[in-house]
């Protein structure tokens, strides 16, 4: 039997979505999703994780700890190897973002097996569905993955398509982080122009960056979505307060026509797993909610997206 230990919530929701949670026998310590991951045991941990700091605070301890450390997380060496796994699900991607690649790999080779490492490393939505394949194929869930990314395509292409033919493609910037400023990087502009929309300022397939804030009042956004990297919406939500008080903020057009929205990023928008599609039809709603009414905001009780504008 496989037995599996993920290290990233997105690869935990891909197992889940493949129907092989119950050989999922170890997870990090922000896999929260589905339910059946917060029983599982946690074999990372980071300091800052729930901590209640600022957004600048916790940038400072960042760039601190990667560069004093090389990480920010500890994995618990003793509990991996009492969990036996055969196959580990780690990522070279972001180093801020889940333990890093070499360091895992390191460690598994004086595992017993030693089990078999895969690396999910995705920029695009071709990505992420090559990173459910590359999962389904090292558990033996080939034909699963198949079923699932025809779903997830069939479910991009109802948004693109209708999309494509709204000829208003209003200026949207997607925030990943408040202060400092950063834009989106990698999927996040992609799925602005899917749905609709014009991220002059993300890096598609590409890293996301720190900018200037003048740049932001420069480029005059329409629609801005705080989907800041690992924060639900009530973090997002204070963080909307803090930007409150950046110089020239009454300016932009998407404050003074009060569209400007909070999302859970830790659930949606920064895990590149299934629910990545649920961050599109989110999009697609906020932009367009003429055009996608069954994917606008269900008001407060809604835990994906709130107007705060």
């Amino acid at each position: 039997m496989t037995r599996i230990v993920s290290l990233l919530p997105a690869a935990t929701e891909i197992a889940a979505a493949l129907g092989l949670m119950d050989q999922v026998v170890g997870v990090s310590h922000e896999c929260d999703f589905p339910e059946q991951a917060n029983e599982r045991p946690r074999v990372t941990h980071c300091p800052v994780h729930n901590a209640k700091m600022a957004s600048c605070e916790v940038d400072e301890w960042v760039r601190r700890a990667l560069r004093d450390n090389g990480s920010i997380y500890t994995i618990d060496e003793p509990l991996l190897r009492r969990l036996q796994a055969n196959v580990i699900l780690t990522q070279k991607l972001c180093d801020v973002c889940a333990v890093g690649y070499g360091t895992v790999a390191t460690l598994a080779q004086t595992l017993p097996g030693p089990p078999k490492v895969v690396n999910l490393e995705p920029s695009s939505l071709i990505d992420i569905f090559d990173d459910i394949r590359r999962v389904a194929n090292a558990c033996g869930a080939r034909e699963r993955a198949e079923k699932l990314i025809v779903n997830l395509s069939e479910r991009v292409e109802n948004v693109r398509e209708r999309a494509a033919t709204i000829p208003d493609r209003p200026r949207c910037f997607l925030m990943e982080w408040v202060d400092p400023p950063f834009c989106s990087g990698h999927w996040g502009p992609e799925l602005v122009e899917i749905a609709g929309g014009l991220d002059s300022l993300g890096r598609k397939h590409q890293p996301s960056a720190q900018i200037d804030w003048q740049q932001v009042l420069d480029a005059r956004p329409e629609i801005i979505v705080l989907a800041l990297c690992g924060y639900d919406i009530d973090q997002a939500r204070r963080d909307y307060e803090l930007l409150r008080r950046f110089p020239g903020f009454g300016s932009i057009p998407a404050v003074r026509s009060g569209r400007l929205y909070a999302v859970n990023a830790s659930a949606y928008f920064a895990r590149p797993g299934p629910r990545i599609l649920d961050s599109l039809e989110i999009l697609a709603g906020i932009l367009h909610p003429m055009e996608f009414p069954e994917f606008v905001s269900r008001g407060p009780d809604d835990p994906r997206v709130l107007r705060v504008g």
